[in-house]
C-alpha cells in the first residue's frame, strides 16, 4: 500500500469517525437523560393495608417452621412522594411486633433505599438498595447475619390495585442459593 493511499484511508476513518462520534455521544446523552424516574415507584402503596406476615422462625439453619402474624400497615407519603414511611404493626404467636420502614429515593442513581427498624430494637438496619422494573422492585444489600457476612434480597411485588406481595431472601453462598425467611401480603383496606 503506497503511503498517500494510507494517508487518505486514515484521513476518511478520521472524517467518519469525527462524523459519528458526536452523533453517538449526543444518543448517549439523550438515553441517560431519558431514563425512567422512579420517583413516584411507591404511589400504589400509599394508603392503609391489611397485612398478613410470616416469618421463618431461624432463617439459615435449615428449620422449615414458620411464625404466622395479622395487624395492618399503613403507608404515609413524604416529599411528594420522593419518600415514604411504612409502619406496620402485627401480633402473633411471638407477641405483637411495630416497623419503620423509611424508603428514600436517590434522584441521580434512580433507585430507592429502605431502611428498616423495628421498635424492639429502634436502630435503622443496613439499608437494601434498588430499584423497579416492570412492576416488581428488587433491593439488595450485604450484612452480617449470626456472625456471617449474607446477601439480603427484597422483592416488592405489585399484583393488582388491592394487593401487593413481599418477600426477603437470605443467601449464604455469594448469590448462588437463596432462601426465603419473610413474607407478607398487603390487602389494601377500603376507606
Amino acid at each position: 500500500m503506497t503511503t498517500i493511499y494510507r494517508i487518505i484511508v486514515i484521513a476518511v476513518i478520521f472524517v467518519v469517525y469525527g462524523l459519528t462520534y458526536p452523533a453517538a455521544a449526543s444518543a448517549r446523552q439523550h438515553a441517560d437523560t431519558a431514563k425512567r424516574d422512579g420517583s413516584r415507584d411507591f404511589d400504589f402503596e400509599i394508603g392503609n393495608w391489611k397485612t398478613h406476615l410470616k416469618r421463618l422462625k431461624s432463617p439459615l439453619s435449615g428449620t422449615t417452621e414458620w411464625i404466622e402474624y395479622d395487624g395492618t400497615t399503613v403507608v404515609h407519603k413524604i416529599w411528594g412522594g420522593k419518600a415514604n414511611m411504612v409502619e406496620l404493626e402485627v401480633d402473633g404467636p411471638s407477641g405483637h411486633f411495630q416497623g419503620l420502614n423509611l424508603r428514600l429515593y436517590n434522584p441521580e442513581a434512580r433507585q430507592w433505599s429502605l431502611n428498616f427498624a423495628g421498635s424492639r430494637g429502634g436502630v435503622i438496619t443496613q439499608p437494601t438498595i434498588g430499584e423497579f422494573k416492570n412492576g416488581r422492585g428488587e433491593f439488595y444489600d450485604q450484612e452480617a447475619f449470626n456472625g456471617r457476612t449474607i446477601f439480603v434480597k427484597f422483592i416488592i411485588t405489585k399484583v393488582s390495585a388491592n394487593l401487593v406481595h413481599f418477600e426477603q431472601s437470605f443467601s449464604d453462598d455469594g448469590g448462588k442459593t437463596w432462601e426465603v425467611n419473610w413474607i407478607a401480603d398487603d390487602t389494601r383496606v377500603r376507606e
